[in-house]
């Protein structure tokens, strides 16, 4: 409602905002009289509130503290093979060279006060003793000589200057052993291991013995399976009086990355001569690969493919019979053994 304050006259139409009969701009009627004095049934808050000042920027929230872990390094991606890892060097104790010094420096010791009593006994009598025992080493020096190179020229007279094995006869030892497989097929001696372990076969007789003689065989992945651990020829193999392995070998990796490792086998215990080496004279795949080891006394040349490769020298072993040894699941042949003496 609507309402004159000139005449006081009420309009209902709140679309109105003049007066119809003077003209006097309406105002909203609150229907209170604006002379009337009012009451307040509550009392009002006379003094207004404080003002607060708040800061430009708000306070931040105090957060628990948070930990974070350094993840763990990701090992680099593997090589497409991992060899057996070679034996930890062991370390020799210190202790060991002291008492080896003592008990020499107590040699000498003694040696030095039984010269001096023998030079005061009598200086004929050290004569005649020396000429004695300078009679009696010479004779002795003869003897061991003779002995040793009588048996030794008489072991190598009986073998024959050529050894040769295509294994069209079954002579060496097959059947399935708790390491492997071991068969004849199709003119070839072919050995398969098992998963994680390592096969080894030697000769079967003396007459293959590698002492002093030139070595080789060829070899061949037939699976194409890259042999994990390598393949290849022994040399000087035997075993001890507790059926121990030892021997050299020569072994290869035929993967995409062609590679040579030599190892030895000492009282069964199997240890890296020469680690393994990247070579481009290895046929990869399941091509097959001619092996050849030279020996000449403790002097041992390694070749493939007719290719010199590497060569050491170690006295341990200097005599035994060839062998072959594979690693893995893969089948390997070896064919056409020869040994020129």
């Amino acid at each position: 409602m609507k309402r004159c304050p000139s005449c006081n006259r009420t309009f209902t139409d709140v679309s109105l905002n003049f007066c119809l009969e003077d003209g006097t701009p309406l105002i909203h009627d609150t229907g209170l009289d604006p002379g009337a004095t009012l009451r307040y049934t509550e009392s009002r808050e006379t003094h207004p509130p404080v003002t607060e000042i708040y800061p430009s920027t708000p306070p931040q929230t105090q957060r628990a503290p948070v930990r974070y872990e350094t993840p763990p390094a990701r090992n680099a991606q593997p090589d497409q093979w991992s060899p057996l890892p070679p034996m930890p060097p062991q370390k020799k104790s210190n202790a060991v060279w002291w008492i080896l010094g003592g008990i020499l420096v107590a040699g000498v010791v003694v040696v030095g006060v039984a010269v001096m009593l023998l030079a005061l006994a009598s200086m004929g009598s050290n004569n005649n003793a020396n000429n004695r025992n300078a009679n009696t080493r010479a004779a002795n020096r003869n003897s061991n000589a003779n002995n040793a190179n009588g048996s030794n020229v008489n072991a190598i007279a009986t073998l024959p200057s050529l050894t040769t094995d295509d294994f069209s006869e079954e002579t060496w030892g097959k059947g399935t052993f708790s390491y492997g497989d071991i068969s004849y097929e199709d003119g070839e001696y072919r050995m398969r291991a098992k998963e994680n372990s390592y096969l080894v076969m030697y000769a079967p007789s003396n007459n293959y013995s590698t002492e002093n003689a030139r070595t080789s065989v060829s070899v061949q992945d037939v699976d194409g399976g890259a042999v994990s651990s390598g393949y290849g020829l022994i040399v000087h193999g035997q075993k001890t009086a507790t059926s121990q392995l030892e021997d050299y070998a020569l072994l290869i990796f035929t993967g995409a990355q062609p590679q040579y490792e030599i190892i030895k086998h000492k009282a069964g215990v199997q240890t890296t001569v020469v680690p393994w080496t990247k070579s481009s004279a290895i046929n990869t795949g399941t091509g097959s690969n001619k092996l050849e080891v030279r020996a000449r006394g403790p002097e041992l040349s390694f070749y493939i493919n007719g290719q010199y490769v590497n060569r050491i020298s170690d006295s341990e072993i200097k005599k035994g019979v060839a062998g072959f040894y594979t690693s893995g699941t893969s089948e390997v042949a070896f064919d056409d053994l020869e040994i020129r003496r």
